[in-house]
């Protein structure tokens, strides 16, 4: 039977992974896979979930099944981190969520409930947008198109050209914006710009489709939640994809929330009732060991307060990053102003630079990150980032 299947092409990512490993170079750099890294160049856990995971070591009794829809208390904490204390829609009853495998789960889930609601429904993506939105939800069987979003020519938003085309999307479609923290590009809308995104989805009645992968790597916790908070009180229906593999650091736990914001608390119910059929019908039942260490961090206040501040680390850090590479390429003579990277926010940037002088950077410097030119600013450390700017200026 499967002598019928052609071999497919290596994922960027994984297959730049696997190259980075191969590489036997003692000064190679990787910039490529999303995950936080220190000055060392580890992933460590964070210290709120290391207690967390303590306190359940002791007071876990039992490896049964949870409920379907997840461990509650991590689905509340979530909600409240997520939409804000005391949100009106939460209060109202209009809110339904189920703990999913990881952002990626709670995006395909939520694409499978779109597809039993809207047989026809397009989604709308960012043009760019992370790679893996395109066969997590087309895999779905929905149609995707895109709409104007970055220049890389400016390294800015083509904002004007993203509104003039949200505007002739029509009711029935979805728009997946991302609510902070833009992947692949790191540049994120304004406040008034997304102001301006939740006012046309009112006058056009499309669907906002959130994916939160990177709350508290922006700005803050609080205002890197604004689009998605504003989009949930200016239209009656939304949804929310949400990973806790960043903030938490729970990559490997595969920890995620889809959130379903309903017209009426009387489609909640059946709301719920779909989305957990839809992952019974993928996974059966959601685990809980993730979801329960964010439960007991997200409901004490000690705790919290040292997630927060880990959070606040991990961002202020790679704020940091972003400007030390800029000042080392200006004193590395490139021919261009960086300065843009400042602008950018959270783990990723766009060097806005070609994919064969990516492809030359890793050929000839052991530099590795994907041919969009998309880096993982937390994959600079004080140790490589003279090295790094010194090989991306040879090349440009």
């Amino acid at each position: 039977m499967f002598e019928v299947l052609p071999a497919l092409a290596p994922d960027p990512i994984l297959g730049l992974s696997a190259a980075f490993r191969a590489d036997t170079n003692p000064n190679k750099i990787d910039l490529g896979v999303g995950v936080y890294k220190d000055e060392q160049g580890n992933t460590p856990i964070v210290g709120a979930v290391a207690q967390a995971q303590a306190r359940l070591l002791e007071s876990e009794t039992s490896k049964t099944y949870i409920t379907p829809q997840g461990v509650q208390g991590y689905i509340d904490g979530m909600l409240e981190l997520l939409l804000g204390k005391g949100n009106p829609a939460v209060l109202a009853n209009r809110v339904a969520a189920v703990q999913a495998p990881g952002g990626c789960g709670a995006l395909r889930i939520l694409a499978e409930l779109l597809k039993r609601c809207n047989d026809n429904a397009k989604v709308w993506v960012s043009d760019p947008t992370w790679a893996n939105h395109i066969p997590l939800i087309g895999n779905a069987g929905l149609a995707l198109d895109t709409y104007p979003y970055f220049d890389k020519a400016t390294a800015s938003i083509r904002f004007d050209a993203m509104l003039d085309t949200l505007k002739t999307i029509p009711k029935g479609d979805v728009v997946l914006l991302h609510a902070c923290c833009h992947n692949p590009t790191g540049a994120d809308l304004t406040q008034d710009q997304w102001r301006q995104v939740a006012e046309v989805a009112q006058q056009q009645g499309w669907l906002p489709f959130i994916d939160s992968a990177y709350l508290g790597f922006g700005d803050d916790l609080e205002t890197d939640a604004f689009g998605m908070r504003l989009m949930v009180e200016s239209v009656p229906e939304v949804i929310i994809a949400a990973s806790c593999s960043k903030n938490f650091g729970l990559y490997r736990e595969r920890v995620g929330l889809a959130v379903m914001v309903t017209e009426n608390s009387a489609q909640t119910p059946i709301v719920q009732s779909q989305i957990q059929a839809i992952a019974r019908g993928i996974y059966s039942m959601p685990p809980s060991y993730g979801g329960a260490l964010v439960d007991i961090i997200l409901h004490d206040d000690a705790l919290k307060a040292s997630w927060v501040a880990e959070v606040d680390e991990m961002r202020n850090r790679m704020r940091d990053l972003r400007a030390l590479l800029v000042t080392k390429m200006a004193e590395n003579g490139a021919p261009k102003d960086f300065s843009f990277v400042n602008d950018q926010k959270g783990m990723f940037s766009f060097l806005c630079i070609t994919p064969e002088q990516v492809q030359a950077v890793r050929a000839e410097h052991s530099v590795y990150f994907v041919d969009s030119s998309r880096v993982n600013i937390a994959g600079i450390n004080l140790s490589n980032v003279d090295a790094l700017s010194k090989a991306l200026v040879s090349v440009l």
